[in-house]
């Protein structure tokens, strides 16, 4: 299909979703709905289909009928539930390193641990980028508070205060959420190094989220899993439910990515930056994803895209 022609098809699935509201009632308590993520997907021949992913088999039964040949350039998958990715990977990344560099062990103080993504230049000066729920506590935390290096479940302690929380996007309960992201002004005793990454600095621009394109390779450096491969699978992903603690937000405009081999990220790789392959540019911000589905059968990771991250908190990238 086209990529106008698959967005609309898209919003014909998103727009039918509400007429099975009986269907998601008997799904229980445990599966927010419509539990039904939507996006664009890469087909044969530099063709764009439709991404669907459920969280259980009987989620099915909540997919509006397309007819045949809409079926035929659909991708539905069940990928089960999607977590924020943080919680208690390489030995070396969860201990306490001078200077700072992408892939630390990250969190606040009320945190288990996620990941050091990257290095932004804010008003408050040279400062982490990571997630809201990672350097905020998903909200819970203030402007002012610490940010340990490394995170309480690797460690760290008050003394390993490293930045201070400046700003995050609170997650709402109305609109779909864009991006889960938060930024810390590092300490002025605190040194970073932010182009010590697999392959060197990140040197390609940060792409806009519409020139995000499927089927791309990417990578990341996470506290967890470490340096890992993917492929972007989908993006421009609508309604994906996150849960985080017993709570569910929703997301829009998010990137999808399978491991080439695996899981491509798991539990504390949350804050990750993503970046292409082909040209090393700093494309997501990992936030979170499930343990089963994907291509490989390791699970699929969400990102947002990093521009949208960068436009919200007034950030600018610092590649090295």
């Amino acid at each position: 299909m086209h990529p106008d022609s698959a967005r609309e098809l898209k919003a014909r699935i998103l727009e039918r979703l509400p007429a099975a509201p009986a269907v998601a009632e008997a799904a229980g308590p445990d599966a927010p709905w419509p539990w039904v993520a939507v996006g664009l997907t890469p087909t044969a021949g530099r063709r764009v289909g439709v991404a669907i992913r459920l969280q259980r088999e009987s989620d099915r039964a909540l997919l509006p009928d397309l007819g045949a040949a809409a079926a035929a350039v659909v991708d539905v998958q069940v990928i089960g539930p999607v977590r924020a990715l943080s919680r208690p990977g390489p030995a070396e990344l969860r201990q306490r390193v001078r200077p700072l560099r992408p892939g630390l062990s990250v969190a606040h103080p009320a945190v288990t641990a996620g990941t050091l993504g990257g290095f932004v230049r804010t008003a408050a000066g040279l400062s982490i980028l990571s997630n809201n729920h990672v350097l905020a506590a998903s909200g819970a935390a203030a402007p002012g508070d610490p940010v340990l290096q490394p995170g309480p479940a690797d460690g760290g302690r008050p003394a390993d205060g490293v930045a201070t929380l400046t700003a995050f996007e609170r997650f709402g309960a109305g609109p779909p959420n864009r991006v889960d992201a938060a930024v810390a002004a590092l300490a002025p005793d605190i040194t970073a190094n932010p182009g010590d990454l697999p392959g060197g600095p990140l040197t390609g621009a940060v792409p806009a989220g519409l020139d995000v394109d499927p089927d791309e390779a990417v990578e990341k450096v996470g506290r967890t899993t470490g340096h890992t491969r993917g492929r972007i699978t989908a993006v421009e992903v609508d309604a994906v439910a996150v849960q985080y603690d017993g709570v569910v937000h929703r997301f829009d405009d998010q990137i999808e990515i399978h491991g080439l081999v695996g899981s491509f990220s798991a539990g504390g790789d949350s804050g990750s930056v993503v970046w292409r392959s082909r040209d090393r540019a700093p494309t997501g911000l990992l936030f979170a994803g499930s343990a089963t589905g994907g291509s490989s059968g390791g699970g699929v990771t969400f990102a947002n895209p990093l521009d949208t991250v960068l436009a919200v908190l007034g950030a600018t990238w610092v590649p090295c």
